[in-house]
């Protein structure tokens, strides 16, 4: 396991996405701060503990992950991150191509707050078919995936 300075030559986000290509969750948690924040529209209110989790468990059950990312724009205080996500979604065998913008802010060269923006609807229809065709714009629905993914997530941090 490294922190996320081990790579001293690349910036925080390049070495968090870095990691992520490389289904690093270690390096990547290494790369929060410790009062960190993370939303987006599945796990909208995770702390530094939370998404270090999350991380965990996403990389640890998606086998066919595949990431590709782009840093738009990044200084001391933040930044900003295009990237896109290919996997097979555990719950319907569904293949999914998830488009997403990350926004960053800085402390001290850690991720102190991570916002990442995605178009729900697409990822639904794509992950979960025709339920989520008709139901994924809805709030329903978006309140449904919360729901399981935060019961996931508690179990994978309880383990």
């Amino acid at each position: 396991m490294f922190s996320c300075a081990y790579f001293e030559f690349m910036s925080t986000i390049e070495q968090f996405y870095s990691a992520f290509q490389e289904r690093d969750w270690a390096t990547m948690g290494a790369c929060y701060h410790p009062e960190a924040h993370f939303s987006d529209p599945v796990f909208p209110d995770l702390d530094a503990n939370g998404v270090k989790a999350m991380w965990k468990m996403l990389l640890s059950s998606g086998p066919d992950l595949r990431i590709e990312f782009e840093v738009l724009e990044e200084n001391a205080t933040g930044g900003t991150v295009e990237w896109d996500a290919y996997y097979t979604f555990s719950a319907s065998g569904r293949t999914v191509h998830n488009a997403v913008t990350s926004k960053f802010v800085l402390k001290a060269g850690s991720v102190i707050e991570q916002v990442d923006v995605f178009n729900f609807w697409r990822w639904s229809r794509q992950a979960l078919g025709l339920k989520g065709t008709l139901l994924g714009w809805t709030p329903l629905m978006r309140n449904k995936v919360q729901r399981t993914a935060a019961s996931r997530l508690a179990k994978a941090m309880r383990e």
